[in-house]
């Protein structure tokens, strides 16, 4: 098996490599108000610049944070679709930048 280059993990201690948009739905459809509150999403580094995460609230709903400081972007946004958040989470965390990752070359033949 390859390195991963995330991982998911919730506050009930589960916790994913790089999940893919299936494997994000699991742990925030698990997630409720009392102890099991939030998803954590960072790159598997030991100083990551980015991280996305997903809380349960209080009044329904999640709240997802996306930060990447290499972009300077902070994201905070309310959903209550949960399809809606593991395809845009999936999406946004596919471009981002992993040290690790192997560039594809292609040649002419």
């Amino acid at each position: 098996m390859g390195a991963a280059y995330y991982r998911a993990g919730s506050e009930s201690g589960d916790h994913s490599e790089d999940p893919s948009e299936d494997a994000l739905f699991m742990p925030i459809d698990d997630l409720n108000d009392s102890d099991n509150t939030f998803v954590v999403i960072p790159p598997d580094e030991d100083d990551p610049t980015w991280f996305a995460s997903v809380v349960v609230l209080d009044e329904g709903g999640y709240e997802v944070v996306r930060r990447d400081t290499t972009r300077r972007g902070h994201d905070v946004v309310t959903e209550t679709s949960i399809d809606r958040i593991a395809r845009d989470l999936t999406i946004w965390m596919a471009a981002r930048d992993f040290p690790r990752r192997s560039t594809q070359h292609s040649s002419n033949f």
